[in-house]
């Protein structure tokens, strides 16, 4: 489990988190979601104890992140980023087995690292590219990669960032559908509401640093929370028990006009 409660950060004199609270439960996938500047990113990276803290406290496992060595947070806790390097000059086998090693050490490399290497890799669909250079690959091969490697990590608790960016529509669902093999515990970035609402057991909508709402897709996908911060007009469906959005733009107000 992990958890932040009252987190601030501050950047320079903009408070970029403003205590912030939320709950990563073991078993469950949590969604964050938010407009673009809401903070998103930044939540990730405090998790990760890559940025300092003005203010709150963030546990892993009920251990004071500020306490852990960065190991031991490596450990526990794999992440992927919204931007996926090209790999230098290693191969996607290569790329994927380095994910071993954060958490097993030394004992991740050799013939077993790259059986398991291949295994994630057949997870994730990638098997017939494993003796690819990484830097030969798209966009969204190369987010693919960076799921494998998170795969392997092992860890209790996954962060992503983004994952979905630069995949199409049927990677983008295969991915949804395989979160939960990435880790026991996972918190995601995502810009796509409905897929939210299909993947994520609960949700975190954040605005200018603060948490809006929190809860079941079901009660933070709603007109009362979403058409504020997106500045939209949305309604929603119920169908097959997953919650679906359609959303126009929110009509202008005349120059003038009072509220």
């Amino acid at each position: 489990m992990i958890t932040a409660d009252g987190v601030v950060v501050r950047l320079g004199n903009r408070t970029v988190l403003d205590r912030v609270d939320v709950a990563v439960r073991t078993g469950h996938v949590v969604g964050v979601i938010g407009p673009n500047g809401s903070g998103k990113s930044t939540l990730l990276r405090a998790l990760l104890g890559v940025i300092p803290l003005a203010a709150g406290r963030v546990t892993v496992d009920g251990h004071d992140l500020a306490r852990l060595r960065r190991r031991e947070i490596a450990r526990r806790i794999s992440f992927v980023g919204q931007h996926v390097g090209d790999g230098g000059s290693l191969r996607v086998r290569e790329e994927v087995a380095l994910g071993g090693l954060a958490r097993r050490g030394a004992r991740a490399a050799g013939p077993r690292g790259d059986a398991a290497a291949r295994a994630a890799l057949e997870t994730i669909g990638l098997a017939d590219l494993a003796e690819t250079p990484v830097s030969a690959l798209s966009g969204g091969e190369r987010q693919r990669v960076a799921i494998a490697r998170a795969l392997l990590h092992g860890a209790d608790h996954a962060l992503l960032d983004e994952p979905m960016n630069h995949l199409d529509v049927r990677h983008r669902l295969e991915l949804a559908a395989r979160l939960r093999q990435v880790a026991p515990t996972v918190l995601v970035v995502l810009h796509d509401l409905d897929l939210a609402a299909r993947t994520c057991d609960h949700l975190v909508l954040l605005d200018r640093g603060r948490v809006i709402a929190s809860g079941p897709p079901a009660e933070v996908l709603r007109p009362v929370h979403l058409d504020p911060v997106y500045g939209v007009r949305s309604r929603t469906a119920d169908i097959d028990g997953i919650r679906h959005l359609h959303f126009d733009l929110a009509p202008s107000r005349p120059e003038g006009s009072s509220r």
